[in-house]
């Protein structure tokens, strides 16, 4: 062996055991690098998830899982949840797994999401839908949910075995003490407990020569009919009590039958 070929060799040996060196560094890593490089191959959404049906119990709602970035088909896991009103404070419903879900009365004044998960051969990543409207129980046709979130119905939609219910009723003044015009307030709600509307609300007084009164009101969205009670001069100023006679009744049924409802009902004089 020459001197001039002696630096040849070790600098191949150098090599040599470098390469044996970052052989060995790689295999302890479990190669490493190239998982991680695979993880970048996991499905990522471009679309959130979206939520078809009607929030209302016995509905049945369906998940579209959105769009999805994918090398490869990925299939689609579902988890709904119940949140609050303002779509905070959500929780999975347990066996609520399916891309349907049919509400229950459990969700009534909640709203609901779905959280989907996308899964291929290098990963997987979840994307969440919006939430729903605030869940509602049925009710009959031309019901109305009012800005404090009871159900305004059609009297139209009072049918028997369903009746009318004077639930309640204000006067304006509370006491009488003079023959000045008054306001009477009347409230109709049905069997059910849903506010009426377009009701027909009519006032008579006891005796009848005591009072006058219009014609039949109609109730508004929330139920309430504004009734102005003009007393006679029959009527005494003393420490006494109006009595009068309150039906609420739906245009076209029966003034003695149908759905109808009547009530007694008294304000003070003194």
């Amino acid at each position: 062996m020459t001197r001039k070929s002696l630096p040849r060799l070790l600098g191949a040996a150098a090599a040599v055991v470098l390469l044996v060196v970052a052989l060995t560094a790689i295999a302890g890593t479990g190669w490493a690098a190239p998982s991680a490089a695979q993880a970048n191959y996991a499905p990522t959404n471009s679309a959130a998830p979206t939520i078809s049906g009607t929030p209302q119990v016995g509905q049945a709602l369906t998940a579209s899982p959105g769009t999805w970035n994918s090398q490869t088909t990925p299939t689609f896991a579902y988890q709904w949840q119940r949140c609050d009103t303002a779509g905070n404070n959500c929780a999975s419903i347990a066996g609520a797994t399916a891309q349907t879900y049919t509400v229950q009365s459990a969700d009534v004044n909640t709203t609901l999401r779905v959280v989907v998960t996308a899964t291929n051969s290098s990963g997987s990543s979840s994307a969440t839908s919006a939430q729903t409207a605030v869940v509602s129980q049925p009710g009959p046709a031309g019901a109305i949910k009012t800005t404090q979130g009871q159900t305004s119905i059609p009297a139209s939609s009072v049918n028997l075995p369903e009746r009318l219910i004077v639930n309640q009723v204000k006067f304006s003044p509370g006491i009488l003490t003079s023959r000045s015009a008054f306001t009477a307030r009347i409230h109709v709600v049905d069997t059910r407990g849903f506010l009426v509307r377009d009701a027909l609300v009519k006032i008579t007084g006891l005796p009848y020569a005591w009072v006058h009164t219009g014609p039949e009101v109609r109730t508004g969205l929330d139920g309430w009919a504004n009734v102005t009670v003009v007393p006679t001069r029959n009527m005494p100023l003393s420490r006494n009590a109006l009595v009068m006679f309150v039906r609420a009744r739906i245009e076209g049924q029966s003034l003695l039958a149908g759905s109808s409802t009547r009530r007694l009902v008294q304000v003070g004089i003194r």
